[in-house]
């Protein structure tokens, strides 16, 4: 039996359950998810901040209460009539904003909603936050990080970024994005196809607003220059360590406080002396094997930010939040070191292909 013009129904047939479905993986999802929570999170902080500075007003009045968690609801309807009315992958950083600020509104009353009194200030709340968060980001993590992305959907993102160039052009930065996309996509079906589209659309000197996108690459210029310095790098490692160090001892203080519970003090410590462990394995090997090194560095902030903090917020609630901050600049520098590391490692591949171009 001939298959209709265009038509190849066992090719699809053996693609994964969601390209069948026609749900590919958005390879950009990472950054607009972390985009989303860091908004979030952002927005629990700076609320509690601003109504404890003002003495927690009420908004309403003659019995009615206004809750800033509407205020939430409203602003993630708003962003989901974006992502749903408007095609294209210029909608979705705004959109991730818009959606992670309302977010952040509504999980910051969580309290009211799992006591019977309605208690904003009950106590394990900044826990919970940290706990939905952690818990987000491992589904985050789960659904683009454990496996890489197919070539059929880096070509289905080219094909995504060329539906706003169609109607808005390209400029240099994004025509550039969209071929990596495609080059990565190699032989997937329809990548000529694409490769067609993306030459047809026009030039334009414009970028569009992506409030994520510029947040990112400030970080990541950032980020980078300061692991350029000579000191820096060693700097991190031993923020890295006082940290760790840092919180075993909080863990042990917590212990003999008789307004914790047991289990908590153990897990900051627990968790803090895994963090320990991998950091010293890091300083072991850091001399013959760098790149090894700072994986160790990353998977011990990675426990301290998804296992120790949890334990952390529970104990001292909001006033956890500094800690947290020093984990997160920790792994971004980490994070940059290993970027820099890699690419170190990739330019001579690199070199030797364009030689070996030069020499066919």
């Amino acid at each position: 039996m001939t298959p209709p013009p265009g038509g190849h129904p066992d090719r699809v047939a053996s693609r994964r359950a969601l390209l069948r479905w026609g749900l590919p993986r958005d390879p950009g999802a990472s950054t607009t998810l972390a985009g989303f929570l860091v908004s979030g999170v952002a927005t629990v902080i700076v609320t509690r901040g601003l109504l404890a500075a003002t003495g927690y007003p009420q908004l309403g009045g003659d019995g009615l209460h206004i809750a800033h968690v509407l205020w939430g609801g409203l602003l993630m309807v708003a962003a989901l009539l974006a992502l749903l009315s408007f095609a294209g992958p210029a909608v979705r950083p705004a959109g991730a904003v818009v959606g992670g600020i309302g977010f952040g509104l509504f999980i910051d009353e969580i309290g009211k909603f799992v006591t019977d009194d309605n208690d904003y200030f009950f106590e394990p709340t900044a826990a919970l936050i940290y706990l939905v968060v952690v818990v987000l980001v491992l589904v985050a993590e789960a659904v683009h990080g454990r496996t890489p992305h197919l070539p059929e959907e880096y070509a289905a993102a080219a094909a995504d970024q060329a539906v706003a160039g169609l109607v808005g052009g390209f400029t240099p930065r994004a025509r550039a994005h969209a071929r990596d996309l495609l080059a990565r996509a190699g032989q997937a079906n329809g990548a000529a196809e694409v490769e067609a589209l993306l030459r047809a659309i026009d030039d334009d000197p414009r970028e569009a607003p992506n409030p994520i996108g510029a947040v990112s690459g400030w970080m990541v210029r950032g980020t980078r220059r300061l692991v350029g310095a000579r000191a820096v790098p060693a700097l991190t490692v031993a923020v890295l360590v006082a940290s760790i160090v840092t919180t075993v001892v909080r863990g042990l203080l917590a212990w003999q406080d008789a307004d914790h519970a047991w289990w908590m003090a153990a897990g900051m410590v627990v968790g803090a002396a895994v963090s320990l462990a991998l950091a010293g394995w890091g300083l072991a090997v850091v001399r013959r094997d760098r790149h090894r090194a700072y994986l160790r560095f990353r998977r011990a902030v990675l426990v301290s930010l998804l296992v120790t903090q949890w334990f952390v917020f529970l104990a001292e609630q909001f006033s956890a939040v500094g800690g947290l901050v020093v984990d997160l600049v920790v792994l971004a520098l980490v994070e940059a070191e290993l970027d820099q590391l890699d690419e170190s490692e990739l330019a001579p591949r690199r070199a030797r292909g364009r030689g070996a171009q030069r020499v066919a």
